[in-house]
């Protein structure tokens, strides 16, 4: 083995085997007389260094010149793409893709990474400001998703959470304008949860006009209509059970009102609470009582 091979193959046990412990390592196999490989490589350059989440290297193997590693892995044709993690290769492909499928590639191999400790760490401060907002205390909650929007402004989970405080201390348009920085798209559960709640939010009446809604259904219990804004300005203030206790009286007297308009209303809570919390499961079950019995 020439001292060229030895050079090379330590190399790639430092920048491949090794590096591949801790973060995603892309080789690329090419060659100067090859074509598609020109086309490739300025694609999978612009993913990596947009789409690698800091995380993802790429190496670059000259098969004429590292002859002894393109042996050992028995490189027949390329542009060949092997990826790596935890010192082996776990995916690849030859020949040329396009950007939207490079993208597609590497997203799905980070999925296998292990978080970071600055990640846990984070996921870990999400979770107990979660836990306040949920225990009731928005103004608390605010200053911590506030703090952690500082650190990772671009986290879907820290601005749903940073919105729902807002909209529990009844700043619509502040959280109207914290989800907005978001993509339209994103289907982020904790997104969708926030974005429930804040539709629910300006749809809701005032809260001043309880009183008045109240006297409308003791005077007439069947004013479906009365229950349904009565419902959603309740579920705006916080008062979350007795919202759903009126959509569900409301459901059990007729539930055809309105096409099933306080039913739609009562899914929009639970939406907006969390599909998988202990509020939206027992209501699931009042509410399914109500419709098999």
């Amino acid at each position: 083995m020439s001292a060229e091979d030895r050079a090379s193959i330590e190399a790639f046990r430092r920048d491949v085997l090794e590096a591949s412990l801790t973060g995603l390592v892309i080789v690329r196999f090419t060659a100067d007389w090859c074509g598609p490989c020109k086309q490739l490589a300025p694609v999978i350059d612009k993913v990596i260094a947009e789409n690698g989440q800091g995380r993802t290297t790429q190496v670059v193997v000259d098969i004429d010149r590292q002859r002894m590693i393109a042996e050992q892995f028995r490189i027949q044709s390329v542009p060949t793409v092997y990826a790596f993690l935890g010192g082996q290769p776990v995916d690849g492909f030859v020949g040329v893709k396009s950007e939207r499928e490079l993208k597609a590639f590497i997203d799905k191999l980070l999925t296998s990474l292990p978080p970071t400790e600055e990640e846990v760490s984070l996921e870990a401060l999400l979770e107990a400001a979660t836990a306040i907002l949920e225990e009731g205390d928005a103004e608390q909650a605010v200053g911590a998703f506030a703090e952690l929007a500082r650190e990772a402004p671009e986290h879907p989970g820290i601005i749903a959470g940073y919105a729902r405080a807002l909209l529990g201390l009844g700043h619509v348009e502040g959280a109207e304008s914290a989800l907005a920085t978001l993509p339209a798209d994103l289907k982020d559960q904790a997104v969708v949860q926030a974005r429930a709640a804040l539709d629910l939010a300006k749809s809701a009446a005032p809260a001043g006009e309880l009183a008045a809604l109240e006297s409308r259904i003791a005077a007439n219990p069947q004013d479906h209509e009365a229950r349904l804004e009565l419902a959603s300005a309740l579920f705006a203030a916080g008062r979350h059970d007795e919202a759903a206790d009126q959509l569900l009286a409301s459901i059990a007297a007729d539930r055809e009102w309105n096409e099933g308009a306080a039913r739609a209303q009562l899914l929009k809570f639970i939406e907006a609470q969390g599909l998988a919390s202990p509020w939206a499961a027992g209501i699931r079950r009042k509410l399914s009582s109500i419709l098999f019995t």
